[in-house]
């Protein structure tokens, strides 16, 4: 029979998105700007769209950015707690230390995944299935780079692999896609006292006891936004339509493009959708943004430059005839006239780039 409570969700962010660096060296990563908005906000949004609502967020670094960003979140129809680390304690010890706060059926996010997926349908399937533990199961056209999670044919949990070293150890095309759906009396066997993962610990422990896991394998959208290039790429998809907008960028919506208020855009500047205009942002004559370009609230763009298929934090300053293209800016930069910043290129916050340079990957 189904559980009529409304299930709880425990968000893992307890790293230092050190993958994500130069970026997370001035923000935390729950809180990184992904289309203007907060990346936690996507993550909250797709849990109240189905109907999860008392989110706790296990974290350890750099809390005050997150409380700054969101609060108790009360503005997107959640409520937030914090959980905070005196010390890193893993994936499965952030959720060991939440434990005391949540009853029933329990969603586990890792704090850097961006999906659309179905929720209510993983919880359908964990209850028709009598599951203890369900894992969102990931196919990958690649998995060489990932922990591989083999099933049987009903779905039920085989084994957890590591990383493959050579191509014949890879049996299956599916990775842990790193939300999972999980009984909460099962988090007492989690170690307490000690950092834990949740993956190369918890989840073995349970298929060896034989405690019935399974996988749900859904058709959806999914990437882990943890590394820049994957971290820029996630925006475009949500620009060009790949992923499912579940939050609208702040601003009104102009031909294809979203434009906040408090800018001013020239006669003769030219905006290519799809694309994001922040709050206060200034585009200067002749200047192209966009396509699939976002530019941070109180950012200028200086005559003729041109910035295309490239992320831009708050209060950037491009120069006159600067040309960015598929790279990312950190808050607070300047960009020197006629500078040229390149694909692949990340640039941290502060950065002071001078006139007429390259920079390139």
């Amino acid at each position: 029979m189904a559980n009529d409570r409304p299930a709880q969700a425990v968000i893992l962010a307890g790293g230092q998105g050190t993958r994500l660096r130069p970026l997370t060296l001035a923000r935390a990563k729950p809180v990184v700007p992904l289309l203007n908005r907060p990346f936690l906000a996507y993550q909250l949004a797709l849990l109240r769209e189905h109907s999860v609502t008392d989110v706790i967020l296990a974290c350890s670094y750099r809390v005050d950015d997150v409380r700054a960003a969101l609060g108790d979140a009360g503005h997107l129809g959640v409520k937030l707690r914090y959980v905070v680390e005196q010390e890193p304690l893993g994936t499965g010890g952030g959720v060991r230390n939440a434990a005391d706060l949540v009853s029933g059926t329990v969603f586990v996010f890792n704090g850097d995944i961006l999906t659309d997926a179905d929720l209510t349908a993983m919880r359908q399937f964990h209850e028709a299935r009598g599951s203890r533990t369900t894992i969102f199961l990931q196919p990958v056209p690649d998995p060489r780079q990932y922990g591989l999670v083999e099933t049987e044919r009903s779905g039920r949990l085989l084994r957890f692999r590591e990383k493959p070293a050579a191509d014949e150890e890879i049996a299956t095309d599916t990775i842990n896609a790193g939300i999972y759906l999980i009984d909460a009396a099962l988090l007492g066997r989690i170690p307490s006292e000690r950092p834990s993962s949740i993956e190369r610990e918890f989840f073995p422990a349970l298929i060896a006891d034989g405690i019935p896991c399974f996988g749900w394998c859904p058709s959806a959208y999914w990437r882990d936004i943890g590394n820049p290039g994957a971290y820029s790429a996630a925006q475009i998809d949500l620009l060009e339509g790949r992923a499912r907008m579940l939050l609208q960028p702040p601003g009104e919506r102009r031909d294809g493009s979203w434009v906040a208020a408090g800018g001013s855009v020239a006669s003769d500047a030219r905006l290519v959708s799809p694309s994001v205009i922040g709050a206060r942002v200034v585009l200067h004559p002749r200047c192209q943004v966009g396509p699939a370009a976002v530019i941070g609230e109180g950012s200028t763009v200086g005559p003729d430059a041109r910035v295309e298929s490239a992320i831009l934090w708050e209060r950037v300053a491009v120069g006159a005839g600067a040309v960015l293209h598929e790279c990312v800016i950190g808050a607070d930069v300047k960009i020197g006239a006629h500078a040229r910043v390149g694909s692949g290129v990340v640039l941290e916050s502060g950065a002071v780039i001078p006139e007429r340079t390259t920079l390139a990957r």
